[in-house]
């Protein structure tokens, strides 16, 4: 290192080890690349995660020159992982993070400032605090011992109590020079960290201190943290310290720290065996035998055991009693259930007040072929779950499939669908034994998951807006929610639905639980690339649509900071501005109870009500254009290649309110799905001028659509049923782009059909088109919508479409609200 700047190389050398992180790893990347202090380099490792980490990482070494990534050939494991950046490390300091946890603004300039301050130590100390799900966070309870008066830099031996800090390697920042002097590297298998930490520790003559929290250390709910998985592989801690004690044989020198390590050790070891869940069963007398070895054979003279019961472990283990501390284990778990005896008198009367049949039937074995479908909280079938349970039923016919509902829907479940009233005796009997549960928001949290059940989590959109532990920072949206039932629920979850990436992501970030994700698209819109001309023109007959009319599809979504309905736009004006060659069709959200105005403008002719449609899908294959302002319809209905127009008057409100996960109105292809207006005059003129589907509009909708559709082809339902029910792999692989068939646009259709004998109208200025055709009124009549629960989308629609391929072995179409806007608290 030169300390007179002529060195090449960066401060700060930041190795990020990066494996299935794929739903934390932009927000660790980001903390770093925006920090005020640039003067660093990130090299990221990918150590053959099987997610899309690695191509995330590509994505951000494509865009700013100081990220270096490297993939390793095979899955090496965290030490190795680190060890490969370190080889191709070139700052004169090294800091590692994990890819999960970030740095706190400012921490980069902190440290080097430190540093400077201190005269350039072996090894700088910085503190970090836990962060969780909840969004709380708790500073490191020995923070006291990073007081930063007294000398600037120091040896360990003058202040020996760090040893004491939790044995990490990503709070402190180490001179390379240093390291490579004394040749130092991470071994392979768990507790990599604690050879590194003490050998670096008792070795560097300056250490220094900041007081000062420069790192957030996420506390996974679950998943992530392999310390905590039961597992042999804990055993390597033995290997560990034998690294740490051949070390001290190495360096007599250092000799002064043999009672320090033994003590370090000791304490490991016991952490080991007291923390529940990480020994298996069998092998807990094995580690305690193992222990006790070590014990013996690294016992310094001299040695004096600490007081307490601590003390009475250590003697346990020197005598290599097991029997005695599995004793004095069941004491300290007597005396923690006695202070915990108020707790256990709620959860017992929690278990009495459950029902005394569902208790027997929770007993009884799982039924191998049966699964329980349910959407939109028990409405009727629909959305992805009902594609699902369609496509089940053809790769998967041993399975039988029962649906949970509303007992005031009961009545209109399509025949031949297998049903069960919510609540009823039949429906406890069926959630109890199904081998599978498969839903689009949650089932109830009396709903008990047992061992052996796989939960299929399909979701129903693609979120733009916050959703989940994101939710908690907009008051309006986490308005009656209970963060910790809700995640209580996706705890439930084995297996999570994704339509893209970047849906993926989100799911992973904001639902912190121990699922797979299934990256196949979403089945509903499977009818998107299966459709036929004839279907989406027989779709337009029944909704009223008259023949060479351009039907826009206006679907906004709902906003949190509101209550109730309200109209964004002046329909009539609208329909009015647009002309005759136009046709509105006008779907509110399914959390509002139909518009009685939106039925007075129906009657007057100026737009077609479609707000009961029972099936979103086929409104998506009638309309020629989308008009919507955040809601997920739009991710759907760009599979169809059709014009999309963004109406965003209060964006700013909007995000304010309920946060997004994207800039939607940034104009950037991929953000961006076509026009965008502010107001109902910009609307208008969009409309008018032809650029709601000029070319600027057309490049937008395909990058867009290449974002947010990779997946689906019209074979998702397969890929989830061959994963889920069969367990096999998610095949067949999507289809390129490029390669695949999309449902025909009415233009299209009606020219396939001959009805279409001139070219349709693309403006409201051009009004002297000519059409053949009988069917239909000129929007006033023929609007489907008495089918489902009132101003809901999750019913399932009761129409067929004629001699099509909409629909798969029954009368059912795929249908499905189309929105994600809805928390998945139940």
């Amino acid at each position: 290192m030169s300390e007179t700047g002529v060195d090449a190389g960066p401060r700060f050398s930041i190795i990020v080890p990066v494996f299935r992180v794929q739903g934390f790893l932009r927000e660790c990347m980001d903390s770093v690349l925006t920090q005020e202090f640039t003067d660093f380099e990130l090299i990221a490792i990918d150590d053959c995660s099987p997610d899309r980490s690695g191509a995330i990482l590509d994505e951000y070494a494509a865009h700013d020159d100081r990220v270096r990534v490297l993939h390793l050939p095979e899955n090496a494991g965290l030490g190795p992982a680190r060890n490969a950046g370190l080889a191709r490390a070139r700052g004169d300091y090294l800091l590692f993070l994990d890819s999960d946890d970030t740095l706190v603004p400012g921490a980069l300039g902190a440290l080097a400032e430190r540093l400077a301050a201190t005269g350039t130590p072996e090894i700088l100390i910085f503190d970090y605090a836990r962060t969780y799900w909840d969004g709380s966070t708790r500073r490191n309870a020995l923070s006291a011992l990073l007081d930063e008066s007294g000398a600037p830099s120091f040896p360990l031996a003058e202040r020996p109590r760090l040893l004491d800090l939790l044995q990490i390697v990503w709070n402190k920042a180490y001179r390379r020079d240093f390291v490579e002097e004394h040749g130092f590297a991470f071994p392979e298998g768990y507790y990599e960290d604690a050879p590194w930490t003490f050998c670096t520790l008792i070795t560097a003559q300056r250490i220094a201190v900041l007081d000062r929290v420069c790192l957030h250390y996420r506390q996974r709910r679950q998943g992530g943290n392999i310390l905590r998985t039961t597992s042999r592989k804990h055993f390597d801690v033995f290997d560990q310290y034998a690294r740490v004690f051949d070390y001290l044989d190495a360096h007599p020198e250092l000799s002064r720290w043999r009672p320090h390590m033994f003590r370090k050790m000791v304490d490991h070891y016991l952490t080991v065996l007291d923390k529940p869940g990480r020994l298996p069963q069998h092998a807990q007398a094995e580690f305690f035998h193992r222990a006790a070895r070590d014990y013996r054979l690294r016992l310094p003279a001299g040695f004096v055991r600490p007081s307490g019961v601590a003390g009475g472990k250590y003697a346990l283990l020197a005598r290599d009693a097991y029997q005695a501390l599995a004793g004095l284990k069941v004491a300290g778990k007597v005396q923690r259930t006695v202070r915990k005896h108020a707790g256990k008198r709620v959860r017992q009367a929690k278990r009495k007040a459950m029902d005394l049949r569902y208790q027997a039937l929770l007993r009884q074995p799982l039924d191998e072929n049966l699964a329980v479908y349910s959407a939109y909280w028990n409405r009727l079938p629909s959305c992805n779950p009902l594609a699902v349970y369609e496509k089940a039923k053809e790769l998967a016919p041993d399975v039988h499939g029962v649906w949970v509902v509303k007992k005031q829907l009961a009545d209109s479940v399509p025949a031949g669908i297998d049903h069960v009233v919510l609540n009823s005796p039949r429906y406890w009997e069926v959630v109890a034994r199904a081998k599978y549960l498969v839903n689009n928001v949650n089932f109830a949290d009396n709903v008990v998951k047992r061992e052996g059940q796989i939960h299929l989590q399909t979701h129903h959109g693609t979120p733009l807006k916050s959703m989940g532990t994101d939710q908690k920072r907009y008051p309006a949206a986490a308005k009656g929610m209970s963060f910790r039932k809700l995640l209580a629920r996706a705890d439930r979850w084995d297996f999570s639905l994704s339509a893209n990436r970047h849906t993926t992501e989100q799911w992973e970030r904001v639902y912190p639980c121990d699922f797979a994700s299934v990256d196949a698209g979403y089945p509903r819109n499977d009818v998107y690339y299966r459709a036929t001309a004839q279907d989406v023109l027989d779709i337009r007959e029944r909704l009223g649509i008259a023949p060479g009319r351009t039907a826009v599809l206006y679907a906004p979504t709902m906003r949190d900071y509101q209550v109730g309905y309200v109209p964004r736009l002046d329909l009539e004006k609208l329909s009015r501005e647009l002309g005759d060659t136009f046709v509105l069709l006008v779907r509110t959200h399914y959390f509002y109870d139909r518009d009685p105005g939106l039925q007075k403008l129906q009657e007057r002719g100026a737009l077609i009500d479609v707000s009961g449609h029972p099936v979103v899908e086929e409104l998506c294959l009638a309309a020629d254009a989308l008009v919507t302002d955040y809601s997920s319809i739009m991710f759907d209905y760009a599979n169809l290649d059709r014009p999309i127009i963004t109406y965003a008057d209060d964006w700013d409100t909007y995000v304010r309110s309920r946060g997004v996960t994207f800039d939607l109105l940034s104009g950037l292809p991929g953000d961006t799905p076509g026009v965008i207006a502010t107001t109902e005059d910009e609307l208008i003129e969009a409309f008018r001028s032809g650029r709601w589907d000029d070319e600027a509009a057309t490049g937008l909708r395909a990058a867009f659509r290449a974002r947010f559709c990779p997946w689906d082809d019209g074979h998702a339902a397969e890929r989830v049923v061959r994963r889920v029910f069969l367990g096999q792999e998610a095949t067949p692989e999507p289809l390129p782009q490029d390669e695949r068939t999309i449902a025909p646009s009415p233009r299209a259709a009606a020219a396939a059909t001959g009805l279409l004998k001139l070219p349709a109208p693309r403006t409201a200025a051009h009004d002297d088109v000519t059409t053949s055709g009988t069917s239909g009124t000129s929007g006033t009549s023929g609007a489907s919508g008495t089918s489902g629960a009132s101003g809901t989308s999750g019913a399932s629609g009761t129409s067929v479409t004629s001699g099509t391929s909409v629909t798969s072995g029954t009368s059912v179409t795929s249908g499905t609200s189309g929105t994600s806007d809805v928390e998945m608290a139940g």
